[in-house]
């Protein structure tokens, strides 16, 4: 919607800086307002999809933890019923690039208006170098489109899978439940560890 993307480094970048970071709503920073916490990430290419300018679409993943208590109990009915879903990210793009001329435009301006042809080529500013990462809401209405949250993956969707799914599924759901656990109790170096040493693990 803002006439932008992120780089492929940047993506990278925001993978790493994520880990840890805590969800809230409407990017209000509050401590009473924190819901959740980012506890793994991935760099996720979708080869069946192209983005506005042609590369293939490519997107972060990340899971979260979220203890159950009296005080979130009807946000997570709203989950649960797709009316909380989309997100937004805060995070920090010290570099700002002119897709058209290469300029950074945090340094000067090159002149070149976002959403505006150049022959056949649309006018964007491709966010780089990420230096901070912040946190990330529910809101009403993300700058990016397609950002939200999908649900945990339930018994009664197991139950209809043919059998080797059930236990591909339940190996995957332990993996990261390992991780959540090792990252609520020792942070990111513990979850990392326990991540390699289940990798190759069944249930």
């Amino acid at each position: 919607r803002d006439c932008e993307r992120f780089s492929d480094n940047a993506l990278e970048q925001i993978c790493s800086l994520f880990i840890g970071k805590t969800g809230i709503s409407d990017h209000d920073p509050s401590a009473s307002n924190q819901t959740a916490r980012i506890f793994d990430t991935e760099l996720i290419t979708d080869e069946a999809r192209t983005t506005k300018y042609g590369s293939p679409y490519k997107y972060v993943k990340a899971y979260a933890y979220m203890v159950r208590t009296t005080d979130n109990r009807d946000l997570i009915a709203e989950i649960d019923g797709g009316i909380k879903k989309e997100v937004s990210i805060s995070c920090s793009a010290a570099k700002r690039i002119c897709s058209i001329c290469g300029c950074d435009k945090s340094v000067q301006n090159c002149g070149h208006k976002s959403n505006k042809l150049y022959g056949k080529n649309l006018c964007h500013t491709v966010l780089d170098d990420i230096k901070d990462a912040y946190e990330w809401s529910f809101v009403a209405v993300p700058a990016q489109v397609n950002a939200g949250v999908t649900k945990h993956y339930s018994s009664e969707q197991a139950a209809a899978s043919p059998a080797y799914a059930i236990l591909e599924k339940a190996d995957e759901e332990l993996r990261r439940d390992i991780r959540r656990l090792a990252y609520f109790s020792g942070g990111k170096l513990a979850a990392d560890t326990v991540a390699v040493s289940s990798k190759n693990m069944d249930t």
